[in-house]
């Protein structure tokens, strides 16, 4: 980064890093997708830096997490590796929007 950058890019930098330590710990069981969701959602700096389509597939991709969390076995519509992948994927397009 540059030192033209902006505190709140900075600190939207910062929780999408974060974010992405979550997916790890939560594909590691190492916390909840109760946690995630709300370390997701409190991510204030990244949410209001990023355009407001990506709030959206983000919350989306939460509440099917967080409904995941009550099967005990994988089922084909809340699959939670596909879950976790597809939040990868929006944590790499978050990553290319923060850093156009």
């Amino acid at each position: 980064m540059t030192a033209t950058t902006s505190p709140t890019l900075l600190e939207a930098t910062r929780q999408l890093q974060q974010l992405r330590s979550g997916f790890e710990q939560l594909a590691q069981a190492q916390i909840s997708a109760a946690t995630l969701s709300q370390q997701a959602r409190t991510a204030t700096a990244l949410l209001q830096t990023l355009p407001p389509r990506y709030s959206e597939v983000l919350f989306n991709l939460l509440d099917r997490l967080e409904s995941s969390a009550l099967f005990t076995e994988e089922s084909c519509s809340f699959s939670q590796k596909g879950l976790l992948d597809n939040l990868q994927m929006w944590s790499d397009k978050a990553q290319g929007q923060l850093n156009a």
